[in-house]
């Protein structure tokens, strides 16, 4: 399902789940060890992506919360969540939200994309090693 062109001038925040309509916002089940998803994640939100600043991290939680300036100098805060699914999977999701009320113009589902798509590449995951998540998976 591809997003609504209009969503992005009502809507301030993307959210990631399994059961998102959208493909590109269900997040990623990893057949990979936490300890290397979340090393990985942790170097993305603490600056490896341009303009993303480590607020706190909690390796416990599973929560990264980083902020992110874009191109015209917005902060939006963003929270990644790397915890394990029912079948003890590594599982990843995120929420990058605006700090300001109005619609983002699709910042934050773009970012949100990104995220992952330097995630798979700083993984490299091997075939079979980013799974289908789930039907009925809680995000955490």
């Amino acid at each position: 399902m591809s997003p609504n062109p209009l969503q992005g001038l009502t809507r301030n925040q993307a959210e990631t789940r399994p059961d998102h309509p959208d493909p590109e916002l269900q997040g990623r089940t990893y057949a990979i060890p936490f300890d290397r998803v979340w090393t990985v994640a942790l170097a993305l939100a603490g600056g490896g992506l341009k303009g993303w600043s480590l607020r706190r991290a909690d390796d416990q939680e599973g929560r990264i919360e980083a902020e992110a300036k874009g191109m015209l100098g917005a902060l939006d805060d963003v929270e990644v969540r790397v915890t394990l699914d029912p079948n003890a999977q590594t599982r990843v999701d995120l929420t990058s939200t605006s700090r300001k009320d109005r619609g983002d113009l699709g910042r934050n589902r773009r970012r949100v994309r990104r995220f992952l798509r330097e995630l798979d590449g700083g993984l490299q995951p091997a075939p079979g090693e980013i799974l289908e998540p789930f039907a009925g998976e809680a995000s955490s």
